[in-house]
């Protein structure tokens, strides 16, 4: 793996050949419940695009669209719903900030489940957000400070205004010390994996044979993978689960090819909801031992994928579309790859579109 994470002599990929036998524990079943409960709960689409089972070769895919979600244009308001819920529960009564940094997606959600609860919100943005995605978490009445820095460096100074006894920290990464919170962030995306399998169930679909996530820091991933390496079935009927990041920020990528946490150095990319430079302490453990995959992928491959995933009627930013650019540089770069996933032209693969276009716009 070169050192310089933006380069790309050859199309990057990594490959755990024992994921499908690792296991973990499963979410909490009262995370659905709760969902179910809150005012504009309703699952999302997974919608079927036969033209790209074709392109790929394989037997059915299907997006999981993620592009509005409890009235966001992303998946994130799932974690921080339900954290904020356990939040709140064990601190009772009486007014608290709740206090995140964010790429766009997860400081909206923040904002917006502070705002409905009646609670205070400051967040903390990285250079390289839209303006229109900083504007959007402002409309939220959240407080919003713009960092001259990277994603890393706003969490940081997130961690750091989180420092009295009427704020909390509620952060979707996690590192040793503070990991709680970031769980339960986790948990609430697991609700998004429960709705695939009822949609699947219900068009008379036997599970995915691959699931291929955006990556960020990794908490969707774990979600993914403690889903899915959570269940008593054997190995051969255990989904291949492929990451995907930027060329640009491929943390988890570079952490897997030395087999411990790795920091990298990120750039500018329009994949800016997955523009980190370290894994979550909490996801790693999962990302090392529960993913078939790892690869990372272009901006221009990025917008291929959101260009042609609109033209088939589905919404996706540069993040969302990210899973079905790893999925076709998987199937068409890397020699091994399509052996390494155990896919043919029976398969069916779920591509997570984590947000719709107005989420993050692209520069």
């Amino acid at each position: 793996m070169p050192e310089n994470p933006t380069s790309r002599p050859a199309q990057p990929w990594f490959a755990g050949p024992r994921a499908r036998t690792w296991r973990c524990a499963s979410a909490p079943a009262e995370v659905r419940a709760f969902h179910a409960t809150l005012p504009d709960y309703v699952p999302t689409p997974l919608t079927e695009l036969p033209a790209l089972a074709n392109e790929l070769g394989v037997g059915k895919v299907y997006v999981k669209d993620e592009s509005s979600r409890l009235g966001l244009p992303a998946f994130k308001a799932l974690g921080a719903s339900w954290a904020v819920h356990r939040i709140l529960a064990e601190r009772g009564q009486g007014p608290v900030t709740l206090v995140t940094a964010t790429d766009g997606n997860h400081g909206r959600a923040v904002a917006r489940t502070a705002r409905l609860l009646g609670q205070r919100a400051h967040v903390f943005v990285p250079q390289g957000v839209h303006p229109q995605a900083v504007a959007a978490i402002a409309a939220e009445q959240a407080q919003v400070t713009e960092v001259a820095g990277t994603y890393d460096e706003a969490v940081r100074l997130a961690a750091d205004a989180a420092d009295s006894p009427d704020t909390v920290l509620v952060q979707d990464t996690a590192w040793p010390g503070y990991e709680r919170i970031p769980g339960w962030i986790v948990e609430g995306y697991s609700t998004l994996c429960a709705e695939i399998d009822e949609q699947l169930t219900a068009g008379g679909v036997d599970g995915p044979d691959l699931v291929a996530v955006p990556v960020g820091v990794g908490s969707l991933a774990q979600a993914v993978i403690a889903h899915y390496r959570s269940r008593p079935s054997g190995p051969e009927r255990a989904p291949a689960l492929l990451s995907v990041e930027p060329e640009a920020a491929a943390c988890v990528l570079r952490s897997l090819a030395h087999g411990e946490p790795m920091t990298v150095t990120t750039g500018d990319t329009t994949m800016a909801g997955l523009n980190c430079g370290t894994p979550s302490s909490l996801a790693w453990p999962y990302l090392h031992g529960g993913l078939n995959a790892a690869t990372a992928v272009s901006d221009a491959e990025s917008a291929r994928a959101a260009a042609d995933l609109a033209a088939l009627g589905v919404s996706s930013g540069p993040c969302g579309a990210a899973s079905l650019a790893g999925v076709r540089a998987a199937l068409t770069g890397a020699a091994q790859a399509r052996t390494a996933l155990g896919l043919d032209q029976t398969s069916v693969v779920v591509l997570l579109n984590t947000e719709g276009t107005t989420a993050n716009p692209n520069h």
